[in-house]
């Protein structure tokens, strides 16, 4: 580990990596403040640009983006009340309110500090949990792996919050998507119908680009206008203030950071759960919840060092497992399948330094970009203030570009368009993106490990109930399933005794 901590850090000085994060920082501002964008956007457009440069500056570039991001989200909720990402909403409650009683720069400031350290302590849970998690990749057979792709595709679709039957119609279409072109075990070629491009199946990274790019931008564009209101009368001061709140209350901060680590690595879940979790923890365990909606300065601390953190969190299971823990882990796969890298196990016993390089770029980011923001935030609020008849044109054509400088094909830019529809219908309609993603990364698992198991039980599906992994695996599976239509029956017998009564 401290050998590809060496390499990754001469690698940050010597060989450009400085440079990659410092662009990978500032565009991660830029997309985490437009609000709509985020991370999963941002990595989407600059997957394929990455295809020029070597393994280890793609890393620096990616690292930084996902850490600079949650910061750059906190700008727009202090300052507008619009959030630039869908964790930050929990930060409005008191980010706002703040602003609004003049005190812009002491909510800054303390979303600043609470983001550079919550990310700090994410990477660290990750730099302590990985030597244990290669132990527990060794005792993973086909049987496992097959029951942990499972719980993945049903814990992301149970998560998405009142969309159960939505996230399992969007993961069972991705499962249909990723079993196109050939057959991993036999090799015969599936659903290409004649179509030669499709014969090594739907390209990722341009299928990405549409999902998330393409259909974020044409979201926006169907909006119209502009995308948040005036901040003129905004005042940025007493910054340092902020800084110095964090300090002070800083079991708020060691609170949100734990919550953020932990909830980050269970799949699907995300930094959205994570946030409003550790924000509402605040509320009950204040002696004065009452002033939390008003201007609470740890109701901006708690959830803004929770964002961070789960970003560490996230990278457990997509660098254990290759099990992406949100979206901007699932476009991250497809970085890594870009630069020759399989995701999974391969990645802990065969790429050290490239987890090493993440984890650097993570912590340098989440301090870099605090610093940054912090300094140029009242500028950097007035993107939002630019119609979106200007931003459609300039992001459409990038993503485009972006698309067909892959493998320089115009079927990866019909691919890229094609989802793009998928992925703005999918908005129109209220539909989560995200299992349909993650089933596209898990389909071949799925497939690959159910087929291994059975080539060496012999045929014998008790094969997955003998291993006690894979058993206690397929219990979580049942449970995940189970639990929401619980939840359900309860509320629903709930409000029939308050209607009787």
């Amino acid at each position: 580990m401290f050998d590809a901590i060496g390499v990754s850090l001469s690698g940050l000085v010597f060989s450009g990596g400085a440079f990659y994060l410092c662009v990978g920082t500032f565009v991660g501002l830029l997309f985490g403040i437009i609000p709509g964008l985020g991370g999963p956007t941002a990595l989407a457009l600059l997957i394929p640009l990455t295809f020029g440069i070597d393994t280890q500056s793609a890393m620096f570039l990616a690292g930084a983006i996902m850490g600079a991001v949650p910061f750059g989200g906190s700008v727009t909720a202090i300052l507008l009340n619009t959030p630039g990402t869908a964790p930050n909403a929990a930060t409005v409650f008191d980010g706002y309110p703040l602003s609004r009683q003049g005190k812009a720069g002491l909510a800054l400031g303390a979303s600043g500090a609470a983001s550079a350290i919550g990310g700090l302590l994410g990477v660290l849970v990750l730099f302590c949990v990985l030597p244990v998690a290669r132990e527990i990749i060794l005792a993973f057979a086909p049987p496992e792996f097959f029951m942990l792709a499972v719980l993945g595709l049903c814990a992301i679709a149970v998560s998405t919050e009142g969309k159960f039957l939505r996230g399992l119609i969007a993961a069972g279409i991705g499962l249909l998507i990723a079993y196109i072109g050939y057959d991993d075990i036999s090799g015969t070629v599936r659903f290409a119908y004649g179509v030669d491009y499709l014969w090594d199946g739907l390209p990722l990274v341009p299928a990405l680009i549409g999902l998330f790019a393409i259909a974020q931008i044409l979201s926006l564009y169907v909006q119209g206008g502009s995308i948040s209101e005036d901040p003129a009368k905004v005042k940025v001061t007493r910054v340092m203030d902020g800084v110095k709140a964090v300090f002070v209350h800083y079991p708020t901060l060691l609170r949100g950071s734990v919550i953020g680590a932990v909830i980050g690595a269970i799949p699907g879940v995300g930094g959205t759960v994570a946030a409003f979790l550790s924000y509402s923890t605040e509320v009950q365990l204040s002696k004065d919840p009452e002033t939390y909606g008003t201007g609470n300065i740890r109701g901006v601390i708690a959830p803004e060092s929770s964002n961070n953190a789960r970003e560490g969190g996230a990278l457990i299971p997509t660098l254990a497992f290759g099990i992406p823990g949100s979206a901007e882990m699932a476009v991250f796969l497809g970085l890594l399948v870009l630069h020759g890298i399989q995701p999974g196990p391969a990645v802990l016993l065969n790429h050290l330094d490239v987890v090493t390089t993440l984890m650097l770029a993570l912590a340098f980011a989440s301090v870099l970009a605090s610093v940054f923001c912090l300094l140029v935030a009242r500028q950097l609020a007035a993107i939002t203030l630019i119609d979106v008849n200007y931003l459609v044109p300039v992001i459409l054509c990038v993503s485009l570009v972006g698309a067909y400088a892959l493998n320089n094909s115009m079927y990866d830019v019909i691919v890229a368009v094609v989802f793009g529809i998928i992925g703005y219908l999918m908005i129109r309609f209220d539909y989560p993106r995200l299992p349909l993603v993650i089933a596209m990364f898990l389909g071949a698992i799925v497939e690959v490990n159910f087929r291994q198991s059975m080539m060496i039980s012999g045929g014998d599906w008790t094969t997955f109930f003998t291993h006690k992994i894979s058993l206690v695996l397929f219990i979580l599976v049942v449970l995940s399933l189970t639990l929401p239509i619980v939840r359900q029956l309860v509320k629903r017998r709930g409000a029939k005794k308050e209607a009787k009564a």
